[in-house]
């Protein structure tokens, strides 16, 4: 079901899986210095790591000034064709672990997110962008995903989308999550709708591609979007 009124959340509790490392990460933007020092991201396994796999990434107060190139200095590194990156930004973060609380202010800008690194991992996902209108076109989006031949089970589905979409766009309920779900009967679906989207069309999966690729950079920053994600964890031992 997508909830377009109030608020909400989810959890999501990863057990611990063999061949499969999730590392969390927050950077702050150092508002003393023009450059980023990209030294963290590599503390926060998102650089020089060959088996990193996926980027789950969100950034609060991007509207204020910097917040987007600080997200493109975050960004820049990772747009690599063998890592899903899938996000969106926030208004603002619920809670932060202890160490953090100190260094947080309402006037700070930063990213928060997941690097899922292993081997076995496997994800794919899909950008829905303002064409995508109607039910025929979003299904045409999923069969694209479908076609990715990602793992239903030990998968996790997740859906970022803009405020702007949901029922005032399709002039319908529900119409991309129930299409998730036709194409995905196994999968679990999360996620929230947002302030602007990242991610692409990408797939790491073997040697398959849902497109050329060009050689250039993919446009990762999106609005009025919805970025569709599957990741696969392995198979259960």
């Amino acid at each position: 079901m997508e909830f377009e009124d109030g608020e909400s959340g989810f959890a999501l509790l990863f057990p611990k899986i063999s061949g499969v490392k999730i590392q969390h990460f927050h950077l702050f933007k150092d508002f003393k210095s023009k450059v980023f020092d990209e030294k963290k991201l590599e503390e926060a396994g998102l650089k020089n790591n060959p088996d990193l796999r996926v980027v789950l990434i969100f950034e609060y107060n991007s509207w204020k000034p910097g917040g987007v190139r600080f997200l493109n200095q975050v960004l820049k590194p990772l747009n690599e064709k063998s890592i899903i990156i899938a996000g969106g930004h926030v208004d603002y973060l619920a809670s932060f672990p202890p160490q953090e609380k100190a260094r947080f202010s309402t006037d700070c800008v930063g990213v928060v997110g997941l690097a899922l690194s292993g081997p076995q991992i496997q994800g794919a996902t899909v950008l829905l962008d303002q064409d995508v209108c109607d039910e025929k076109s979003v299904d045409s989006a999923m069969q694209r995903l479908k076609a990715a031949n990602i793992p239903e089970q030990n998968s996790v589905g997740l859906m970022f989308a803009c405020v702007g979409r949901g029922e005032q766009h399709y002039k319908k309920k529900n119409v991309e999550a129930d299409s998730f779900r036709k194409h995905f009967p196994g999968v679990p679906l999360f996620g929230f709708f947002g302030n602007g989207e990242i991610g692409c069309d990408r797939v790491v999966s073997g040697n398959f591609t849902l497109r050329e690729c060009n050689g250039e950079k993919d446009n990762l920053l999106h609005q009025y979007t919805t970025v569709m994600t599957i990741i696969h964890f392995g198979h259960a031992k």
